[in-house]
């Protein structure tokens, strides 16, 4: 099944940005489910006023999820009055729908990890000090490593450190994530205008019919090459 990680963003837009967000992806969920598609909501980020949202990323999976995003990635336009600025001349606001790059969380196997056993120390006097107890369980393909000393039985504590260290890797990696969906939402902070791939307008958020598309194009190269036959 294929899947998708998009991101409906304001970029650096104001309050009505973050409202056109709010309102796009009510109806881009929709559309999605109508498409026979499933999604997640991976995070959210509340705008400054009340109902609106700063940007949201979906997770979306599905077989024809690439066909039904190619009509939705790109920059969206609203054409409306702003309802937080009753008299805001601005009758234009741009938001951006982008596809991020996903990041997988990858399964930490057994074989990879290695051990060190040492003396442990503190409470427990010297029958502890006497046999080497503590554990180091080290990660070898990115180094990390955790040292266990919870138990006198070393297999005990190697057990334990195998656990501690498959949650450190977990995470790692899902901080990793978060980074990612951070720095990617930078990069498009500047959302471009002109030439939007939908365009929606007034507080009813009605969409246009206007999409945009090349059929017009090529209905026109079209007549013209039957033009050109013909003399």
């Amino acid at each position: 099944m294929n899947q998708k990680i998009i991101q409906i963003t304001a970029g650096r837009g104001p309050a009505e940005c973050c409202w056109v967000v709010a309102q796009v992806l009510k109806y881009f969920l929709v559309e999605v489910q109508q498409a026979g598609l499933s999604y997640t909501i991976v995070q959210r980020i509340k705008g400054s006023e009340n109902g609106t949202v700063q940007s949201v990323t979906v997770k979306l999976e599905g077989k024809e999820v690439k066909t039904f995003l190619s009509s939705w990635i790109g920059t969206v336009q609203w054409i409306g009055t702003s309802t937080f600025r009753k008299y805001h001349k601005r009758k234009n606001w741009f938001i951006g729908i982008y596809e991020l790059d996903p990041i997988h969380l990858k399964q930490i196997s057994e074989k990879d990890i290695t051990f060190q056993t040492m003396r442990s120390t503190g409470p427990g006097g010297q029958n502890v000090n006497k046999v080497n107890s503590a554990v180091r369980a080290i990660h070898q393909p990115t180094g990390t490593s955790v040292v266990v000393l919870d138990s006198r039985s070393q297999h005990q504590n190697k057990k334990i450190a195998i656990e501690r260290l498959k949650e450190k890797m977990l995470e790692v990696q899902l901080e990793k994530l978060k980074q990612s969906l951070i720095d990617q939402w930078e990069n498009h902070l500047n959302v471009q205008r002109g030439n939007p791939i939908r365009v929606f307008k007034g507080t009813n958020f009605k969409k246009e019919k206007k999409i945009k598309t090349f059929k017009g194009q090529r209905n026109q190269l079209k007549k013209d090459l039957r033009n050109q036959l013909k003399n």
